[in-house]
């Protein structure tokens, strides 16, 4: 069984609990229906490589290596078999770094000798995928996040560390100062269990086009150094509109 995906049922719950808040009511009517599902990624491998490549660049830059890559490989598809294959020249005439090579080579490995296995991802809960995806080389708590928002559509899923959220909510909220993670979780706590759908409106809040790529919030507020550290390289998602 699939756990955890948003259904039509769950968007019109959402809005009703998260209409209790006026801040959140506010973005709700300024932003309109939640358009989460509209950055589902085609399969699980493509939406990690896509992660992989827009961590800490803009959404412009990475939509450009992005879709030169695709363009090495055969079919212009993205396979465990494709990506091992690419050289490091290759990699290097279409923009993409070494470090980042790197990762996506450690990931195609794993794929490939079933260390990680991509297929069974829908059946475990959200720790389970997090704790599976950061055994990857350069995917850490932020990017597994993602991937459960934008590919899973798991409801629930507050990433503190990103600093699109971060930014959002200290904007929305009129806070001071930034607000840690212990007080979005508190913050958060009023959301559940649609913080997912909360975040959505947040990121677009802040005139990014939703969540996904380290990249988009890179603009507003700098990412670490560095892939997916404990600030995860925020969002592609700020997202990014979805990685």
């Amino acid at each position: 069984m699939i756990r955890g995906l948003v259904t039509p049922l769950d968007y019109s719950r959402a809005r009703r609990l998260l209409r209790r808040d006026p801040i959140m009511a506010a973005l709700m009517r300024e932003h309109g229906p939640c358009g989460l599902a509209d950055a589902l990624r085609v399969d699980h491998l493509s939406a990690l490589v896509r992660a992989i490549i827009f961590q800490q660049l803009s959404t412009k830059a990475a939509s450009t290596i992005h879709g030169r890559f695709i363009g090495l490989l055969p079919a212009g598809r993205i396979t465990a078999a494709a990506l091992v294959d690419v050289t490091d020249e290759q990699f290097r005439s279409v923009g993409v770094s070494r470090q980042k090579a790197l990762y996506l080579r450690d990931l195609a490995g794993k794929v490939n000798s079933r260390e990680v296995t991509l297929e069974g991802l829908e059946d475990l809960d959200d720790e389970s995928v997090i704790a599976a995806l950061t055994t990857v080389k350069g995917i850490g708590r932020w990017t597994a996040e993602m991937f459960l928002m934008f590919r899973l559509h798991r409801p629930d899923v507050l990433p503190v560390g990103d600093l699109g959220i971060v930014s959002a909510v200290q904007k929305a909220y009129g806070l001071r100062k930034r607000p840690t993670p212990d007080r979005l979780r508190k913050l958060g706590d009023a959301w559940k269990p649609y913080r997912t759908i909360a975040c959505w409106y947040l990121w677009r809040s802040l005139d990014n086009q939703g969540a996904v790529s380290s990249a988009s919030t890179a603009k507003r507020a700098r990412t670490p150094a560095g892939p997916d550290r404990k600030s995860e390289g925020t969002r592609e998602k700020a997202i990014r509109r979805s990685p």
